[in-house]
């Protein structure tokens, strides 16, 4: 449908509280939108955006309902939501995150200045919060994988990989298990997920290095290696995948990558679906070795270096004795 290309600009809080979680969900359907170069009318499938967001669709749906109480997106009768026509301006949405509790309580975590077992009445008390707040807040925190109950009214945090040696151990896990993902018996690439994926990195790949967002990046690649997961033939690789993943999208991403790195990950990922989707499986393993190998490796200092000629750089070294 013609209209002006989707625009952000604040708007006022809506009057109904709505939950945190699906109010940062909506923000992000607004910024996929933006990067797709979306137009008002344009369809806003629930499936593609779970996928993207690495959420189920239920969430989303929230989220959309959201946007149409915010003017920002219109319900049809059969085909789900639109974008909203040029009669309501789409808008960013105010989010309130940064004082969000559950996210104070896992920046606070990941700092340590909160223990690794808490109880709904110390953080009440810490935070001057009532016991209902705070147990909202604790079970947006489980939801997200990054705490479980324990034994009492006691809650124990899970291990993030939110320092060098807990990264280093999350992508030694990730060697091990998503190369075999691929590998076990009965892979299933979902082709609908898959094309929409490409479609996002290729828009991503062709923003110009002010415009690329790191936030972008993430949701590609956590959405990327979700893909990988959800095709595993094997239900236990791919729920250990899965509950990896929630903790992943947790942390802030790739701290200090450089632009020239993201993209180049990207390009690596689409390299893997190149091969995932002519079932070449053996190839694709291999792929997702080297890219998180140079995912988890000293970043590049020069360009091309590293990088295999199967990734479109330069050739590989000889293979050295591993780390």
């Amino acid at each position: 449908m013609p209209g002006s290309p989707l625009t952000t600009e604040p708007v006022q809080q809506s009057q109904t509280r709505a939950n945190s979680r699906h109010m940062v969900l909506a923000q992000q359907i607004l910024d996929i939108a933006r990067q797709s170069g979306m137009r008002p009318g344009a369809r806003l499938p629930e499936q593609q955006l779970a996928s993207l967001c690495n959420v189920s669709r239920t969430p989303v749906r929230a989220a959309l309902r959201l946007l149409e109480g915010q003017g920002l997106a219109v319900r049809g009768r059969q085909q789900g939501f639109r974008l909203a026509t040029e009669t309501a301006t789409p808008r960013a949405l105010l989010t309130a995150v940064e004082d969000d509790l559950a996210g104070a309580i896992l920046r606070d975590r990941q700092a340590r200045r909160v223990d690794e077992t808490v109880t709904a009445a110390g953080l009440a008390k810490r935070y001057g919060q009532s016991r209902k707040t705070v147990l909202y807040a604790l079970k947006v925190l489980s939801e997200a994988g990054a705490l479980s109950r324990a034994p009492g009214q006691s809650f124990v945090f899970r291990s993030l990989p939110d320092g060098p040696e807990a990264r280093a151990e999350s992508y030694e896990f990730r060697l091990l298990v998503e190369p075999a993902a691929i590998l076990a018996p009965g892979f299933r690439l979902d082709i609908a997920e898959a094309t929409a994926l490409r479609r996002g990195h290729e828009e991503l790949l062709a923003a110009p290095d002010e415009a690329f967002g790191a936030a972008a990046f993430q949701r590609l690649d956590l959405a990327f290696h979700r893909l990988v997961g959800d095709g595993a033939a094997n239900r236990f690789v791919a729920e250990s995948l899965a509950v990896h993943l929630k903790l992943r999208a947790l942390q802030p991403g790739q701290a200090g990558a450089t632009v020239h790195r993201l993209r180049q990950s990207l390009r690596e990922h689409l390299a893997i679906l190149d091969q995932l989707e002519s079932r070449q499986y053996d190839a694709a393993a291999d792929l997702m070795r080297v890219h998180l190998r140079l995912s988890g490796g000293p970043r590049p200092q020069a360009t091309g270096r590293g990088v295999p000629a199967l990734f479109g750089g330069a050739p590989m070294p000889e293979r050295e004795s591993t780390r």
